[in-house]
Order: C-alpha cells, then sequence, then structure tokens
C-alpha cells in the first residue's frame, strides 16, 4: 500500500487501516524510514494486556523468556543467511 501526502503535507491513511489501529500514531524517524506506531485510546491498559503474561513471573523467568526469544531469533537470522 502506497499514498502521498497533499499540499499541507498530510497523509491519508485509508479507513480499514483506521479502524484496524486507529486514529493516533506515534512517528518514529529512522535514517531510512519513517513508521507509524499506533497509540492505544488506553495506554495503560494497552501496557497491562501486554504484560498479563509476566504479571506473576519472576525476574528469572522473565530472563529466561527474554533469552530463549533472542537465542530463537539469532538462530532464525543465522538460517536466513
Amino acid at each position: 500500500m502506497s499514498t502521498e501526502t497533499d499540499r499541507q503535507g498530510r497523509l491519508y491513511i485509508p479507513k480499514e487501516i483506521r479502524e484496524k489501529y486507529g486514529e493516533k500514531y506515534h512517528i518514529v524517524q529512522y535514517e531510512d524510514r519513517i513508521e507509524l506506531i499506533p497509540v492505544a485510546d488506553d495506554p495503560l491498559t494497552a501496557v497491562r494486556e501486554a504484560a498479563s503474561d509476566l504479571r506473576d513471573a519472576s525476574t528469572e523467568e522473565i530472563r529466561e523468556k527474554i533469552e530463549a526469544k533472542a537465542k530463537a531469533e539469532a538462530q532464525a537470522t543465522d538460517a536466513d543467511r
């Protein structure tokens, strides 16, 4: 999907995208691109939902999950090469 800005620099976001992700976005600028990151209507609720599986986890369990995910991502990257 691609789009263009109008004369005032406004960007049109199609209705189906707005319905899926909402009306508010953070603009993240990188060296070679920008990204629109949806902002939740209730950010605190979004954080609680994202962390729900970690709520009762110990620090060690959280560390193990992070290490396992990093290892899996590194292996996937090696397999792509």
